[in-house]
């Protein structure tokens, strides 16, 4: 049996249970257990949640939500089109305008994760081309709900010149725009 096999069975024995990192190594019997989690998520549709969907989960919590199986995700992009698209859009939301690691204003405690996002979703058509591609933070992305409505080009060129400026012209910006508008 493979370690595939060992962790899908251990899931569903444990549905609704709170798994920890300890167990399923110990379960894979292998130390790449993060992958094959991975493999039953997105190529058989298993709902396994981490912290990054949940919460109350704890970094290195796992838990199998239902049996119920979701569809399975499309091929990922690869990582070179990622880079570039991140890179492109200034590592920066192209909704909210935040950038990975800004506090998560809607989880205090929590960091902003960046991710590449469909304009127009796979499933009304769209492709995996650049220009369908955009710098979503995970805030921004779990609302969307297959929504269609990019920001304002000048907005997006403003950001992304910003984020790439050193620290201390970052801060002159910000400077300008207090002194200019004042606190909210």
């Amino acid at each position: 049996m493979s370690a595939r096999d060992r962790l899908r069975e251990y899931f569903r024995a444990n549905v609704g249970k709170v798994l920890h990192t300890d167990d399923l190594r110990r379960v894979a019997g292998i130390n790449e257990y993060a992958r094959r989690i991975r493999e039953l998520r997105n190529e058989e549709g298993m709902a396994i949640a981490t912290h990054n969907d949940r919460s109350d989960l704890r970094p290195g919590e796992y838990i199998l939500e239902t049996l119920d199986l979701r569809a399975a995700r499309a091929e990922p992009l690869p990582a070179d089109q990622r880079f570039r698209i991140l890179e492109r859009d200034g590592y920066t939301c192209q909704v909210c305008g935040l950038a990975a690691g800004d506090p998560d204003p809607e989880r205090p405690g929590r960091r902003v994760r960046l991710q590449v996002d469909h304009v127009v979703p796979r499933h009304e058509g769209g492709a995996n081309e650049d220009d369908n591609l955009r710098a979503l933070c995970n805030v921004c992305n779990e609302g969307r709900s297959n929504l269609i409505r990019p920001p304002r080009p000048e907005t997006l060129n403003a950001l992304q010149y910003v984020r790439r400026l050193p620290r201390d012209r970052q801060m002159e910006v910000y400077d300008f725009l207090r002194r200019k508008f004042g606190p909210r």
